[in-house]
């Protein structure tokens, strides 16, 4: 699931809009209002395939992870499962039967949300969801992250169960904004850093967090390094167009939360997540500029054209491939977006992130689209990394951050789902140590028993 709200449920959603099809009217009970708000059908829903039937490949550090199905079959889906059941498996993330699941299924924050709301859900998932009778790909993970038992020591260590209580000092407006970003739109999970054991780093909350190839930004209200100096109004646009002029582009992950999610709840709701971020704890990540403070229009068109590729390579992509939509001075138009003073244009992994895998996100019915121009693009492989770090180059020199260098290595890591995890780094390293040490032993074993028997003769 994804997520988005709690025990004012009746307050979500617009009447206009859905997801995957599922139109929400005056009509639409509780229980689907959250679903949609909470963005169950993004993770839940296999490209292509019915809604809330599972199999979506979710990227970890530790391996692919494949949502489940949670329609109301009783053969392949939760249609067994009691309100109980239910409860602990959004909750706690554990199966009637045992099973422990990952916290790429975010109970840590589901963990917060009210009784009633996970009734509703419950509610709605039983009798308005149409069963799917079709099982999901099965997770395998390496050794030994596919021991799931071990996530009985994680939650130990990192999984609450205290559900969400209002804090008497701050507005309703603020309370209502908290638990929409820390329970059920779980905007935690994505834009707190993980610490060593990739649990969320409770000390910095979101102050920002890798998310393999893309990287959730700093939402705090650092006027700095977080969103301090955005007016509500501009991180309500942003928040459900995925735009805000002079600020920033959603794409990745984040592209999806506004088209399934956050683009249908209503304005209250949106002005309750943007009161709550700015009234933050200001958490300053090293920046020493706002990311949407960098670049400016550039003049190259003028005192470039006619030069030789291999002078300026980055420049003469950016004017093959990038300016007929940002315009050759980098301001961009109606339809496309300004690179300079453009939060995307900040940090190198986004923007080799956008460039490789283009972006999407469609509000109000108009998809805003960016093709993929990374060498896996099914209908264009049309740069490679070396290109792709070329233009970025160009693009965070003239537009971006000027500090940062791209290289072909950056590229292919983007490409390859990310820096890889410390954890998982080191859990490949063990593998072989215990091999050679199982080896060893055994070994040491023959000898014994073969000097034993020689002894004996």
């Amino acid at each position: 699931m994804r997520t988005a709200f709690n025990g004012l449920l009746t307050l979500l959603v617009c009447a206009a809009g859905g997801a995957h099809g599922q139109v929400l009217d005056a009509s639409a009970s509780p229980g689907k209002r959250l679903a949609v708000a909470a963005d169950c059908v993004a993770c839940h829903t296999a490209p292509g395939g019915k809604p809330f039937a599972g199999g979506y490949p979710l990227g970890s550090p530790m391996g692919v992870i494949y949502s489940t199905n949670i329609t109301p079959s009783k053969t392949a889906g939760i249609g067994g499962y009691t309100s109980e059941q239910f409860a602990r498996a959004v909750r706690d993330g554990v199966t009637p039967d045992g099973t422990h699941l990952y916290p790429a299924m975010p109970y840590t924050s589901y963990a917060k949300m009210t009784d009633a709301d996970v009734g509703e859900l419950y509610n709605y998932f039983m009798h308005e969801v149409q069963p799917v009778d079709a099982t999901t790909h099965k997770t395998d993970l390496d050794f030994p992250f596919n021991i799931r038992s071990s996530m009985l020591g994680w939650n130990a260590l990192f999984h609450s169960q205290k559900r969400f209580t209002p804090d008497p000092d701050k507005s309703a407006e603020v309370n209502r904004g908290d638990y929409l970003v820390n329970a059920l739109a779980h905007c935690d999970t994505c834009h707190t850093p993980r610490n060593f054991l990739m649990a969320a780093d409770t000390s910095k909350p979101l102050a920002g967090g890798s998310l393999g190839s893309w990287y959730a930004p700093n939402i705090t209200s650092d006027k700095t390094s977080g969103i301090g100096a955005w007016s509500s109004d501009e991180l309500v646009a942003y928040l459900r167009t995925g735009h805000a002029d002079d600020k920033a582009q959603a794409a990745g992950p984040m592209a999806e939360a506004v088209e399934h999610s956050l683009q249908h709840l209503e304005g209250a709701d949106l002005k309750a997540i943007a009161a709550y971020l700015l009234q933050t704890q200001p958490i300053n990540t090293g920046e020493t500029k706002a990311r949407h403070e960098f670049g400016q229009a550039s003049t190259d068109e003028l005192t470039l054209r006619g030069g030789k590729p291999e002078d300026n390579p980055g420049w003469h992509i950016f004017s093959g491939t990038c300016a007929n939509c940002h315009q050759a001075n980098g301001q961009g138009t109606r339809e496309y977006p300004s690179l300079f003073h453009n939060t995307a244009t900040s940090r190198s992994d986004n923007l080799i992130a956008a460039i490789v895998y283009g972006v999407h996100r469609e509000v109000d019915g108009v998809a805003i689209d960016m093709p993929a121009f990374g060498p896996d693009a099914l209908f264009t492989d049309r740069l490679n990394d070396q290109q792709i770090a070329d233009v970025s180059n160009y693009v965070l020199s003239r537009y971006g951050n000027a500090a940062l260098n791209v290289t072909a290595a950056d590229v292919a890591q983007v490409r390859e789902g990310g820096p890889k995890a410390p954890l998982a780094v080191m859990a490949k390293l063990t593998i072989p140590v215990i091999v050679l040490a199982v080896v060893l032993i055994g070994l040491m074993a023959m000898m014994l028993i073969s000097r034993r028997r020689r002894q004996e003769v």
